[in-house]
């Protein structure tokens, strides 16, 4: 609820404590009762909270964006390459509008398929900031590896490595695009956006 209300206190500590125990805070919500993620979204959040201001005066072309191969469309054709997905913008899933809005703006997009693709862009690509996409265990996971990269995180609506769903708009939202009033997110539809 703090987090939600923007009255965080002492941030930067309360990272701390939770990546130090991690374990036997999820192992603790597990005994309790409570779904273990709750671990991973206060990470999450926190993270975002802390490094919001830092990310938004990066410019776009010194940022990736990140998305999992599993919000493509279960039909998807598009090829698998060291890089990661290759989006052909069929229009059958949300990647492609992703792709293309935050290609204009001139982030690097990535679409993987695991921390092993993860490894190899942040290897062999000069970043200063990330934006990913995922759900909220792998999302805090890859927020704590980026730490020094300035890290914002959207996590999934719906996960479960199929036809997951994911916030539109907090994903443009993010990237510094707002979205014109009455306006329906549908895959396909010519969406009309507008920058900052």
């Amino acid at each position: 609820m703090l987090l939600r209300s923007d009255r965080l206190i002492f941030p930067r500590l309360l990272l701390v404590t939770v990546n130090l125990f991690y374990g036997p805070f999820k192992q603790l919500a597990g005994i309790l009762g409570l779904d273990e993620s709750i671990v991973d979204q206060i990470g999450v959040e926190v993270r975002n909270k802390i490094n919001r201001e830092k990310f938004d005066n990066i410019k776009a072309e010194d940022k990736l964006l990140i998305l999992p191969h599993c919000l493509r469309h279960p039909k998807c054709e598009a090829p698998l390459e060291p890089s990661g997905l290759q989006c052909k913008n069929c229009k059958k899933c949300v990647i492609g509008i992703l792709k293309k809005k935050a290609e204009e703006i001139g982030y690097r997009v990535f679409i993987i398929p695991g921390s092993t693709f993860l490894k190899r862009i942040i290897k062999e690509n000069k970043f200063k900031s990330v934006l990913g996409v995922a759900c909220y265990q792998d999302l805090n996971m890859a927020m704590m590896k980026l730490s020094k990269f300035t890290p914002q995180g959207v996590p999934l609506l719906k996960d479960g490595c199929y036809k997951t769903k994911v916030d539109v708009s907090m994903v443009l939202e993010k990237m510094g695009i707002k979205k014109p009033r009455r306006i329906r997110l549908e895959c396909g539809a010519d969406q009309r956006w507008t920058s900052k």
